[in-house]
């Protein structure tokens, strides 16, 4: 992956090839944004930079504004793009499938995700990862059998490269063990390696982590074709059921009808975890653009699809509320990843937004 095929980044891919071409390259690094805004090509892209052989730079502002490029046909940016360098490993979330039934790990997947990530060129959602090995329901983590994998990883001499480069993506889903085990790696790393954690969610990560990390906040950017500026992106189709489900619900808690209630939790709850975890998110992106709406006057871009409803609902939310909206999200989206029963869950959460509503 080459800086110039990530639209709308350039900004951030200037500051990251000025830090590779200062030699102020830091061993750990957390690249926060979310995938499909190129957090994890980025990552990619500044990889295949720092161990390219031949780097490009413009005398003039090149494609999209780039100060600097890899070369694209080194051998070591070759292996890079078909992401088969020797020097490169992958670190992500898995769970058990038909082919690996117990204790997996990121090892036993790094085909499919190599083909995942050519597919979607390094910009498919963890959403889009699990449907592509068809686990259904199942939620993934980064486990301590991959810790154990990555500390050998790291304690190996670079094949080819001058950096060893490890990539942890979606590093939120490290388990407590996972986590646990790499921060002395975080904290003392072998020369000449280069860890760098992609994350969507930092609040979802371990201070210990995170104080251990230099950061690197990437950007929404809406080259890609995103249709709402939250912390995921979605397909328009998702974007139009998502919108439909929501103004049904906010409606249904207005009139606090039980039965129409109880029956879009069970509605809801049919839905696979992970696209649960992707409406919430939703409907609390929805909230603070509503918010930001009724208080500071911005245009939201989000639309729910219902004149009537894009109009009103965001006068409902204000200072007294935002707040406790905010909590109560968060809290549903960690018991539903930590497999608490959807209904119960959802039910909570119906209530906890129904009288915060109401403060208003």
């Amino acid at each position: 992956m080459q800086f110039k095929d990530i639209k709308g980044q350039s900004v951030i891919a200037n500051q990251l090839t000025e830090i590779i071409d200062s030699g102020r390259v830091s061993h750990a690094q957390m690249f926060l944004g979310n995938t499909a805004s190129g957090s994890l090509a980025l990552a990619i892209a500044y990889a295949q930079y720092l161990n390219c052989q031949h780097r490009t730079h413009y005398a003039q502002p090149g494609p999209d504004g780039l100060r600097a490029d890899s070369c694209g046909e080194c051998p070591s940016c070759k292996k890079y793009q078909q992401l088969t360098h020797p020097d490169l490993h992958f670190f992500f979330p898995t769970t058990t499938t038909s082919s690996v039934k117990s204790s997996p790990s990121s090892a036993e997947f790094q085909t499919e995700f190599r083909d995942f990530l050519l597919q979607t060129q390094q910009c498919g959602s963890l959403d889009d990862w699990y449907d592509f090995l068809a686990v259904e329901n199942k939620q993934g983590q980064i486990r301590e059998k991959d810790a154990d994998n990555m500390v050998r990883v790291l304690g190996l001499k670079s094949y080819e490269s001058s950096f060893k480069v490890v990539i942890v993506w979606m590093a939120e889903k490290m388990n407590l063990s996972m986590a646990n085990k790499i921060l002395k790696n975080l904290e003392e790393p072998a020369p000449n390696t280069l860890i760098v954690l992609v994350v969507e969610r930092s609040d979802r990560m371990l201070s210990t982590i995170i104080s251990r990390t230099q950061l690197v906040r990437v950007p929404h950017s809406t080259a890609g074709g995103g249709q709402w500026a939250g912390e995921v992106l979605l397909r328009k189709e998702s974007v139009e059921q998502f919108a439909q489900l929501y103004v049904t619900w906010m409606r249904q808690l207005f009139k606090l009808n039980m039965l129409s209630l109880s029956t879009w939790v069970d509605t809801l709850a049919a839905y696979g975890r992970e696209q649960q975890k992707q409406f919430l998110l939703y409907a609390q992106e929805s909230l603070r653009q509503c918010f930001l709406r009724n208080n500071a006057g911005l245009p939201m871009q989000i639309d729910f699809g219902d004149a009537k409803f894009n109009s009103s609902f965001p006068t409902m939310i204000t200072e007294r509320n935002i707040e406790g909206l905010d909590k109560a999200f968060n809290d549903a989206i960690y018991a539903i990843e930590r497999n608490a029963y959807s209904k119960i869950a959802l039910m909570e959460l119906s209530f906890a937004i129904s009288r915060q509503l109401k403060k208003r």
